[in-house]
């Protein structure tokens, strides 16, 4: 296939042809072969594929069948009521809920979960993602009825057998990450096992996910076209904080040279995790998701362990407002860094976490231009950079993922085609502007 007429970042005018999977040439005034497919971008901007370094695929299928009872769709009690009185139940008679804050209807436990709702199972995920609030007709369902307040903490597993055997279907998950021009996504769904494994293999293999997809976990022994693995993921909670046991997991890890991606999003267990690998020492990849607060004296550290950090600035503008009336003003600076990251010299990569923000990943980069809230106040106008930058959080690859990749001959022939010059693409940064996507040498035109 040749591409004709399309325009680098830089504004360098090329055609491109492709082929076996790969980029073959990249010049000006390619001539087409004959036969040769051909497809006409007309000046505007051909991008390195975009990934999105941390999402969770199964969450994201199964937000699609969820009520969101957050905001910004739900902002207060009684439209919190009516989403759960309005819902409809699953096959299995459940009512499930994502997106949950505290700033909605309070810390709501099963004895309000059972006013609103006291005869349907119904379970909602904070908007946080490490905790259920069950009410007692679910608890009855689930086997725990005894359970004190319905509050059930960092426990996905006791759902997974609600449906029987697990199914998973991400074709709609897949359209819509082709239509931002994502061509490869890093699953970052911990303690993911065999079956979970063989479920996305055979997502791709039935076409349903057209991604590359990059797991954190550890590497089975079977290998799974167009699926990698890297870091393994550990979750922390400062409840359970134990850094000398985090010592050893990260030793054990390491003598089995694997990498580590550790969940950091309070101060206290990035603080952990500086302390645990400066004690045990760092294999070169090891990284730090999330980092949602990173304190001053954090950054010598950072940049002294050489750690990546896998960030998401599109929660400045998601939950901004709430940062802004729940977090004292003295703090808010440490909140989703991304310029002095950068400017001190740690890598830095980024991410939407979807489900838990918006898979979007032009909405990211502009939340890390703009750094502006939904009512548009600023939130740490100091860590905004620039739109290049921002858009150079997601052409990495998934085992560096803050290098950029550039369109050349030989890289895989995974690309994104805007309808605009570079100018325009770095003013927007929307999706609107994708035209269509290239994954593994085929064309997706773009559905808005």
């Amino acid at each position: 296939m040749l591409i004709t007429g399309a325009a680098l970042l830089s504004g360098e005018s090329v055609d491109i042809r492709i082929g076996g999977g790969h980029v073959l040439a990249v010049e000006p005034g390619l001539d087409a072969s004959r036969g040769e497919p051909v497809f006409e971008l007309a000046g505007g901007t051909v991008l390195p594929g975009l990934h999105d370094h941390h999402v969770h695929l199964w969450a994201m299928a199964a937000a699609e069948r969820s009520v969101r009872v957050g905001p910004p769709e739900v902002t207060d009690a009684q439209g919190f009521r009516s989403a759960l009185r309005d819902a409809k139940a699953d096959a299995d008679g459940w009512i499930r809920a994502i997106g949950y804050h505290e700033s909605v209807a309070g810390p709501v436990d099963r004895r309000d979960l059972d006013e609103i709702e006291p005869s349907r199972p119904v379970r909602i995920q904070h908007r946080s993602g490490a905790m259920w609030l069950v009410n007692s007709a679910g608890l009855a369902k689930l086997g725990i009825s005894d359970h004190p307040d319905g509050r059930v903490f960092r426990q996905d597993r006791l759902f997974a057998g609600l449906t029987g055997k697990p199914t998973l279907d991400l074709s709609h998950v897949s359209r819509r990450l082709t239509s931002y021009g994502v061509t490869g996504v890093t699953e970052a769904t911990p303690d993911l096992d065999a079956a979970d494994i063989e479920m996305l293999a055979a997502e791709i293999d039935s076409g349903r996910l057209a991604q590359h997809l990059h797991v954190l976990g550890v590497e089975p022994q079977s290998v799974f076209p167009r699926m990698s693995f890297g870091a393994v993921k550990r979750i922390l909670d400062d409840a359970t904080l134990d850094v000398f046991e985090l010592e050893q997991w990260i030793g054990i890890q390491h003598a089995a040279n694997r990498l580590v991606a550790v969940h950091c999003v309070t101060d206290v267990q990035l603080v952990a995790t500086i302390s645990a690998l400066s004690t045990v020492g760092v294999l070169p990849g090891d990284r730090i998701e999330h980092a949602a607060v990173v304190p001053d004296d954090c950054l010598a550290p950072l940049v002294d362990l050489g750690l990546t950090v896998v960030t998401q600035p599109n929660f400045v503008a998601e939950r901004g407002i709430e940062y802004l009336s729940d977090i004292p003003t003295a703090e808010l600076p440490s909140l989703w860094r991304v310029a002095s990251l950068i400017d001190s010299g740690i890598a830095v990569a980024g991410s939407t976490d979807a489900p838990f923000g918006s898979p979007d990943p032009w909405a990211a980069m502009r939340a890390a231009r703009d750094r502006r809230v939904s009512d548009g106040r600023r939130l740490g106008p100091d860590e905004s950079i620039t739109a290049r930058m921002a858009l150079e959080l997601f052409l990495g690859i998934p085992h560096e993922p803050a290098v950029p990749r550039q369109v050349v001959p030989g890289m895989a022939a995974d690309l994104c085609l805007l309808s605009a010059r570079p100018r325009e693409v770095l003013g927007e940064l929307t999706a609107e502007l994708v035209a269509a996507t290239v994954i593994a040498g085929r064309v997706t035109t773009s559905a808005k």
